[in-house]
Parts: structure tokens; sequence; C-alpha cells
């Protein structure tokens, strides 16, 4: 649970950050955590009965820069370059084929990002 927490905690440090590299555990436990507190908000905004969802939208606000940074540095991470981020705008292909980019192991040498992480 620590190091779940550390690894978000460390995207949020690292908000403005788009150069060097992030690992798959550090972009996959800030997913795991975004997900779980947009949920949770969903739930709460739903049990006060209210229909807006201020809260959900306010936290997305919050975590985009952070999700965007350390998107970009995992991609860095992988030997892409941070604009390959934009083919997620092509519906459907492009989201799977970023997925499939995040998922991928990362480059455990040294690439023109920075040194590896690992």
């Amino acid at each position: 649970m620590e190091k779940i927490i550390n690894n978000y905690t460390s995207v949020l440090k690292k908000y403005s950050e788009f150069s060097g590299r992030a690992g798959r555990s550090e972009y996959w436990y800030f997913v795991l955590v975004n997900f779980t507190i947009s949920v949770g908000l969903a739930i709460l905004n739903s049990s006060i009965g209210s229909n807006s969802n201020f809260l959900g939208t306010l936290y997305s606000l919050i975590v985009l820069l952070p999700g965007i940074a350390v998107s970009i540095r995992r991609l860095h991470d992988i030997g892409k370059s941070g604009w390959m981020l934009l083919v997620s705008l092509i519906p459907v292909v492009g989201f799977v084929w970023i997925l499939i980019l995040m998922a991928t192991d990362g480059n455990p040498e040294e690439n023109e990002y920075g040194p590896a992480i690992y």
C-alpha cells in the first residue's frame, strides 16, 4: 500500500515535469488511484443526491496536468516521443494503441530521455 501512495504522490510532485522517464508501476499505480478516487467521488455524489458531478469534475481538472506529464514520461521510458500521446485522439484505435504502449516494458538501458529507472 505504501508503494502505491508513494508512486501517486511522486507523480503529483512532478506535475509539470515532462522530461525524464516513468516506469510502468509509477504510471499504472497513478491510474489505479485516480480510478479509485473517481469511483469514490461518483458514489459520494450519488449518495448526496446531487445532479451535478462537481467533485468529480474538480478532481479531474486537478489531476489533468500530472496525468499528461506522467503519460509523456512513460512514453519516454519506452523510447517514444511525448507527441505520440496525440495518437490517443484517434477514436478507438488510438486508445488501444496507447494502452498497448503504456503496458510495454521500458528500455532497460539509457535512452535519449534519460537513464534507466530500474
